[in-house]
């Protein structure tokens, strides 16, 4: 059965619905997310948005902080026009019903966090992801070009091969017509055809047995653009969020914001001694990938489990002020933050790397966007900058939007897409298989592909991850679709694309050996 518009959006996250918003006006919108519409790591997000605002802030020192927290890596063109981009995409979010925490004066309330080197995040409480996620919300349901289809997922990117033509990876001409799309609630697979696709999946991080992200993050639109002959790219380049709240039997892991140690908050060993200052002189308000790898290095020499986050120095009706949810959390779990330091431990947290694209988001299949954290847009470099992120998904929702604006009705629909065809029978036991490699691919990432990596850890993932892989095509082939087989699958090309980008970075590097901390002098680790 077919399914005609002229956008199909895949994901809702602040890239797919601020995009679909943003076309609404302009042509039929059909907005897919394969769990509820606000299961997104939009809505998991908690720090605050990054955007110049207020003197003496300049978009100067904002592309300052980024180009040195991407090591050098970033693109400084797009770097720049997101940074400059950034204020009026703020002030669309405001007119979408988006409320920013302001102070007793009227203006925002602005934090700051590691890597910045002023004030310039815009927050809601320590919810910032979730108040933007209910605003988006409540103007697409309330449009009527923009149709929902919830629990929904895509799963195989419609180009030339469904109509019989041979796609080649790096072929200049691949252009995509829809996707095959298959309804959780009726296992049945339906044909999306549409003018414009635009990929907004979010990241990867349940590849790893520890991760900040949502199940759903399983990397669903990357792997359908490696599948098409798509480019990826930077794909080694995985963030570890410095500090998860230390609770193994929890996941997805409690993230506890940035803005904590923007605040104040200071890391500690069990025995309550400070240790950042060590390894770089802005203390805990050192970078991401810096204080995620001096937390390992800690860890791995004193044999511990943990560390801690201190604000125990902090008023006490300022910390609930502005980390209700986090105060709330930790009570559940008889930490009162107020008096009480925090264990934490890094978690994998964001995908810097992704589908390639240009400066508008378009990836190099024709017809075919990629926005938010699925897309390498090339401003992160090796290494993301706290808050940057729900920016960069807006603004490139906002570029993407005016360049299909202009294509989309010189556009065809592919008609000629034959219906999905796949038949076959599950059984419990393959079920307890694909449980299993589900497991086993965790543990594989997170043994060998995590924060320290070294060419013979590499080797052997690669190697552990292609037996799994086999096995499961295998029940791919044989069985009716499940939710968690599609997702498996999903996260086998994403590790498969990590590994191998990363030996290929060591190798061009000449890295033959694991980087300890005081080794890394670039700041992250290849």
């Amino acid at each position: 059965m077919n399914r005609k518009t002229d956008f199909l959006v895949v994901g809702s996250g602040i890239g797919g619905l601020s995009f679909a918003l943003k076309v609404a006006d302009h042509g039929k919108v059909i907005l897919i997310t394969k769990g509820a519409l606000d299961n997104t790591n939009t809505a998991y997000a908690q720090g605050g948005i990054a955007a110049v605002t207020y003197a003496p802030d300049d978009a100067g020192k904002h592309i300052k902080d980024t180009l040195i927290c991407g090591a050098g890596l970033c693109d400084e063109e797009v770097v720049r026009m997101v940074v400059e981009e950034a204020p009026s995409q703020i002030k669309e979010l405001i007119r979408w019903g988006v409320k920013f925490d302001r102070r007793p004066d009227g203006q925002y309330d602005l934090a700051k966090e590691g890597g910045h080197s002023e004030h310039r995040i815009l927050h809601h409480k320590d919810n910032t992801g979730a108040e933007i996620e209910r605003a988006l919300i409540k103007q697409v349901r309330a449009h009527k070009n923009i149709e929902i289809l919830e629990y929904y997922f895509a799963l195989e990117l419609l180009t030339q091969h469904h109509i019989g033509k041979l796609v080649k990876k790096n072929d200049k001409n691949i252009e995509c017509y829809g996707a095959y799309v298959l309804d959780l609630k009726t296992q049945k697979v339906f044909t999306f055809l549409s003018k414009v696709t635009i990929l907004a999946t979010g990241g990867t991080g349940n590849i790893y047995n520890t991760t900040t992200n949502p199940p759903v993050a399983t990397g669903d639109g990357i792997a359908m653009v490696h599948r098409a002959k798509g480019i990826i790219e930077n794909m080694e380049f995985i963030q570890f969020h410095p500090t998860s709240l230390y609770n193994p039997d929890e996941r997805p892991s409690y993230l506890i914001t940035e803005a904590m140690r923007g605040f104040g908050a200071i890391l500690k060993t069990q025995d309550a001694k400070e240790f950042m200052d060590r390894y770089d002189k802005r203390g805990s308000l050192a970078p991401r990938d810096i204080v995620a790898r001096a937390i390992d290095h800690e860890l791995k020499i004193r044999g511990e489990d943990f560390v801690y986050l201190d604000c125990t120095h902090k008023d006490p009706e300022e910390i609930k002020s502005h980390f209700p949810n986090i105060y709330q959390k930790c009570l559940t779990l008889d930490i009162d933050i107020t008096k009480d330091m925090i264990p934490v431990v890094p978690a994998a947290h964001y995908l810097c790397g992704g589908i390639k694209v240009d400066i508008n988001g378009q990836t190099s299949i024709q017809r075919l966007y990629a926005i938010g954290e699925t897309a390498s847009t090339g401003l992160h470099g090796g290494n993301r900058l706290a808050s940057n992120s729900l920016i960069e998904a807006i603004v490139y929702a906002d570029r993407a939007a005016r360049a299909t604006v202009n294509e989309y009705s010189t556009l065809r629909l592919q008609e000629s897409i034959s219906d999905w065809d796949h038949e076959g029978t599950t059984h419990m036991e393959e079920l307890v298989l694909i449980t299993q490699n589900y497991r086993e691919m965790q543990q594989i990432m997170s043994n060998y592909v995590g924060i320290v990596r070294s060419n013979l850890r590499l080797e052997r993932a690669m190697n552990r991850l292609e037996i799994i892989y086999r096995e499961t095509e295998d029940l791919y082939k044989k069985s009716i679709l499940t939710k968690n087989l599609c997702e498996l699958r999903n996260l086998i090309a994403v590790g498969y694309l990590i590994i191998r980008m990363a030996k290929n970075l060591r190798e061009s590097r000449g890295l033959h050996y694991s980087l300890d901390y005081p080794a890394a002098k670039t700041g992250f680790e290849f």
